[in-house]
């Protein structure tokens, strides 16, 4: 565990996000990796030095500390320490006992039980209606081993950390763990806790066990610094939002499942310039939310793992928005990709992307596999959407309002596979700027979901097969396969090789619904790609 904050001085937001990219190219020093204990290869450093292992399934997308040490509290010692230096507590409501190194600082007052100093502290053993407190000092780095742990409190938090350097969860592996607070709290000032976990200083979630949150009053996690989660099952259900960290969120590898009725996991400063941000790393991400389902008040980055967005308002928002390697799934009642500036309430009162003038907000994509399903935009910029890479497929919207891609600046594409299918009104093309042709087509009529929309070369064989989950009447598709300034012929009906999304097919006993000219794009009343068409040509009707 760190004793100073290793945090790279970073002007902006281009430069964090950059610092993050390149963070899995680190090297570090000697320790024990998360990589390491994830694969159970490393060996303790000496007799009396713990090497925890994390052999959990996710292990294959987790990253080591040292991809991103620079950028979090998270170090290398982290899941290090001597065993026999270990203080047991054993949770028992009306007779916490505590023993071993550090038990003079254990205090147990009723069933409120405090950690005052730095330490590592297993818990066992169950409280009804109690709490753990940590009063450490701004020096003191704390590790609690949650050894099949159960924690209530009728009043507050569960686990409320006042003060430390740094305080870890640890989940033993092989243990259930739970903590719930109360549903209402006898502290409801301004600045008191409000999550079945609170923590003012930073927090680390590591270990292979199972730790299940439930956050009655109002969030489940919350930290007013920076939060790690490296490994284990984690579970929060809350009132309000799930999961909040201040300076921003690290999700290095484990399973989260958060179901939250507000925002579901998010990292909330807006004033640093070099915080307010949500990498995921590794591990998989499921989040149920009843607004913004994984959100970044500054700047998000999903390049490693599964991030799956099972319900939402807004499924991925943020300013800036990085898709660079993970595989992403979003189901959204509104925008389903969102780079927005200011909150999205801000952004529906102001107009989303049409000709409004183009902001300072950016969706990248450069790798992965993301597929978007949403009843407002798909894919929505207040800025620009570049694509790079990856895999992109966008099922919808269906209603006339919105649009599969939506942005105030350019959409451009220089690589990869985007397949964008929704409604016509609002539908936009490609811009001008982008080095990748592609065709657009109107359906001419609405095609049902289910049925298999098929992209055919002049010579008859088929490029791209697709089956959208929801009815399309506009389809835009771009990859390296498409010859700008060839016909292709659209098709519906046939057979394809895929439930939803991209695939093979056969357009035997298929409708040819039109012809197109790769290149060529319109837009209905959106702004990036009105003016469209690449390699010299005009942005004509495209055949339609």
């Amino acid at each position: 565990m760190k004793r100073s904050l290793k945090v790279k001085a970073l002007s902006s937001v281009a430069a964090l996000s950059l610092a993050l990219t390149m963070a899995g190219c680190a090297t570090s020093g000697s320790g024990t990796t998360v990589a390491d204990a994830i694969n159970a290869t490393s060996s303790a450093s000496s007799a009396s030095t713990v090497s925890q292992s994390d052999s959990s399934a996710s292990a294959a997308s987790s990253v080591s500390a040292s991809d991103v040490t620079e950028d979090t509290h998270f170090d290398e010692d982290d899941l290090q320490w001597d065993s026999a230096k270990e203080t047991t507590v054993t949770l028992a409501d009306g007779n916490t006992q505590a023993s071993g190194t550090d038990a003079d600082s254990v205090s147990v007052d009723g069933d409120t039980v405090s950690i005052s100093a730095a330490g590592t502290y297993r818990l066992s053993g169950s409280l009804s209606d109690g709490k753990i407190v940590v009063t450490a000092s701004k020096e003191d780095v704390v590790r609690i081993i949650l050894d099949n742990a159960s924690i209530t409190s009728s009043t507050g938090s569960a686990i409320q950390i006042d003060e430390s350097n740094e305080t870890m969860l640890y989940l033993e592996d092989g243990t259930t763990n739970s903590v719930s607070d109360a549903s209402t709290y006898a502290d409801t000032s301004e600045d008191a806790a409000n999550a079945a976990i609170y923590s003012m200083a930073d927090l680390t979630i590591a270990g292979d066990g199972s730790l299940d949150v439930k956050g009655n009053y109002q969030d489940g996690i919350v930290t007013k610094d920076g939060l790690v989660i490296a490994s284990g099952q984690v579970t929060v259900t809350a009132a309000d939002d799930g999961i909040k960290g201040k300076d921003y969120v690290a999700l290095l590898g484990g399973t989260v499942d958060v179901t939250a009725a507000d925002d579901g996991i998010k990292s909330t400063n807006d004033s640093d310039a070099d915080r307010g941000w949500l990498h995921q790393y590794g591990g998989a991400l499921t989040v149920s939310a009843g607004d913004d389902g994984i959100k970044a008040e500054q700047l998000l980055t999903l390049s490693g793992g599964t991030a799956t967005v099972t319900e939402s308002n807004e499924g991925i928002e943020a300013p800036t928005i990085n898709l660079s390697g993970a595989t992403v799934n979003v189901t959204a009642s509104d925008d389903g990709i969102n780079a927005s500036v200011g909150s999205s309430e801000d952004t529906a009162q102001g107009g989303g992307g049409g000709m409004d003038s183009a902001q300072d907000a950016h969706l990248n994509i450069s790798g992965g596999t993301i597929t978007v399903s949403a009843d407002g935009d798909g894919l929505d910029s207040n800025g620009d959407i570049s694509v790079t890479g990856g895999t992109t497929v966008v099922n919808g919207p269906t209603n006339g309002g919105n649009g599969a891609l939506d942005a105030n600046g350019d959409i451009s594409v220089d690589g990869g596979v985007l397949v964008a299918a929704g409604s016509e009104g609002m539908a936009e093309g490609l811009s001008d700027s982008s080095k990748q042709s592609g065709v657009q087509a109107s359906l001419g009529t609405t095609v049902d979901a289910g049925v298999a929309i098929h992209i055919v070369d002049s010579s008859g064989s088929v490029v791209a097969s697709f089956v959208t989950s929801k009815a399309t009447a506009n389809v835009v598709y771009s990859s390296s396969d498409i010859v700008d300034g060839e016909s292709y012929s659209i098709y519906t009906g046939g057979t394809a090789d895929v439930d939803a999304g991209l695939g093979t097919g056969d357009i035997t006993d298929a409708t040819k619904v039109t012809t197109v000219t790769a290149g060529e794009f319109e837009s209905g009343m959106g702004g990036g790609g009105m003016g469209g068409g690449m390699g010299g040509q005009g942005g004509g009707p495209g055949g339609n």
